[in-house]
């Protein structure tokens, strides 16, 4: 009765998580993951750019030695993305502070698919634990399209860099990922306390089940018997 009664109620505790593990693993299991990622919205024959006439580096007007350098094509123009902190236009050597909105739409239209419709776009400068922009560069540029899947897709201020894209069913795979990983915080630890705890409960459920029945398996009682 003692094991028959622990069961029953670590059932009725741990019912509600074991569900959702249960949803959110069938969800992952019958979706295509470059789907969730959207993919599918992104312009698969995008060219990639062309430059002529460019500065050499140490021409470039940068004062500080340089770590490192990436070009960039911003709005048709060529710029150098220097040590990872600062724009200098690749023809003229002029630094840029950051970029303005219309060169963002420009950045996100090359990335885009063709079609989408603009309805807004707006600078966000911080987020929370929980925002789907969670734990990249700010500020950033968000352009968002029309549509039932509510798509939005976010440019760096600082470089132009197209970070990357969210809509419905990303933000669906991203709440059913907080509730598999129990992490309500962050959303992207797979190691806290919570998540443990629930799984030792867990373990000890389907256990204690394992006992149950076999002390009251009318099967193992005759087997006992015969001995």
């Amino acid at each position: 009765m003692k094991i028959r009664k622990a069961h029953r109620y670590l059932g009725i505790f741990l019912g509600i998580q074991f569900l959702m593990w249960t949803i959110s693993g069938i969800y992952f299991s019958w979706t295509d993951i470059d789907e969730i990622h959207g993919d599918h919205f992104r312009n698969q024959n995008k060219q990639v750019a062309g430059f002529n006439d460019l500065l050499a580096p140490e021409r470039a007007g940068f004062s500080e030695k340089i770590h490192s350098m990436e070009l960039k094509e911003i709005s048709g123009e060529p710029y150098f993305w220097v040590n990872n902190k600062v724009l200098v236009h690749g023809r003229t050597g002029e630094t840029k502070e950051s970029i303005t909105a219309e060169e963002a739409l420009a950045v996100a239209e090359k990335e885009m698919k063709p079609g989408l419709e603009v309805i807004s776009v707006e600078k966000i400068t911080h987020t929370g634990d929980h925002h789907e922009y969670r734990g990249k560069p700010l500020p950033a540029w968000v352009i968002s399209y029309k549509g039932d899947e509510n798509i939005r897709s976010y440019v760096s201020v600082s470089n132009g860099q197209f970070e990357t894209l969210r809509y419905r069913d990303w933000r669906w795979f991203d709440f059913l990922w907080m509730t598999h990983t129990m992490d309500y915080q962050t959303r992207d630890d797979f190691n806290t306390t919570v998540l443990r705890a629930f799984s030792l409960l867990g373990l000890i459920t389907v256990l204690s089940g394992f006992v149950l029945w076999f002390i009251s398996s009318p099967t193992v009682r005759k087997f006992k018997l015969k001995r």
